[in-house]
């Protein structure tokens, strides 16, 4: 917005399938209250399709977001991650902590060292496996289809449209490969917030949801996995409480 000052430095990093098109009302949003809000597509997904190969794995992923930070020389950044975007997240954190000021997982992984999402995740992406196929050598699953977005918890026959033309398969090594973290003094000290589905809640480490509760780091809905989707005015509401937890 023309002659108002950004409040805050979002980076919004998307899950499996999906892009930073998935963001696109919560940004909208948060860009019309002054912020500065970036929305970037992972390599092989997104406005990035096209680049899909073989070696595409979680920390190409991580390369990803934290090559956005320093191109674009951001500090401070509130850096959220959705569903699989957390591997990734927590991932940039522990190898770029000095730009990264909160960690915001949006209805995602928190993984620890050492952990993959298939770890974290368990049978939940564990059974999308079966349903994929392999193309030019790359296995991929969470395979787009007419209203695949029903998988993400998204019921609207205009979202779900928007959605079919836009949802990619994701590699499964991504799922795969365990995250590697390195400077993990400096990553935990990052101040963490919790934006989950209700549903979820059950799944989750009890005494971390309850802590964060207890700050006042924790919010829930009872909505779809894809809240950012489904909810993108709450969303923008939690990530403007974040701004001044």
């Amino acid at each position: 917005m023309e002659g108002v000052e950004a409040v805050s430095t979002f980076v919004l990093v998307h899950g499996g399938g999906h892009g930073g098109w998935c963001y696109r009302s919560v940004a909208r949003i948060l860009r019309s209250e002054g912020h500065e809000v970036f929305a970037p597509s992972m390599t092989g997904l997104g406005e990035r399709s096209h680049l899909l190969r073989p070696d595409i794995d979680l920390d190409m992923h991580i390369r990803d977001i934290v090559a956005v930070l320093h191109y674009e020389d951001l500090r401070d950044v509130i850096l959220v991650g959705h569903s699989y975007g957390g591997m990734v997240i927590t991932g940039v954190a522990d190898r770029a902590a000095d730009r990264v000021g909160r960690l915001v997982y949006l209805d995602a992984a928190t993984p620890v060292n050492g952990q993959s999402l298939v770890d974290v995740a368990g049978p939940i992406i564990e059974v999308t496996r079966p349903l994929g196929k392999v193309v030019d050598g790359i296995e991929l699953v969470l395979l787009p289809g007419a209203e695949a977005g029903r998988l993400y918890g998204v019921e609207d026959p205009v979202d779900l449209a928007w959605m079919d033309d836009r949802l990619a398969g994701h590699p499964w090594q991504c799922f795969e490969q365990r995250l590697e973290l390195t400077n993990e003094d400096a990553l935990w000290a990052i101040p963490q917030y919790h934006i989950v589905c209700t549903s979820t809640l059950a799944t989750r480490d009890r005494e971390q949801m309850a802590t964060a509760r207890a700050e006042g780091r924790l919010w829930d809905i009872d909505t779809g996995h894809d809240l950012m989707i489904t909810e993108p005015e709450w969303v923008a509401a939690a990530l403007n409480e974040v701004v001044s937890a």
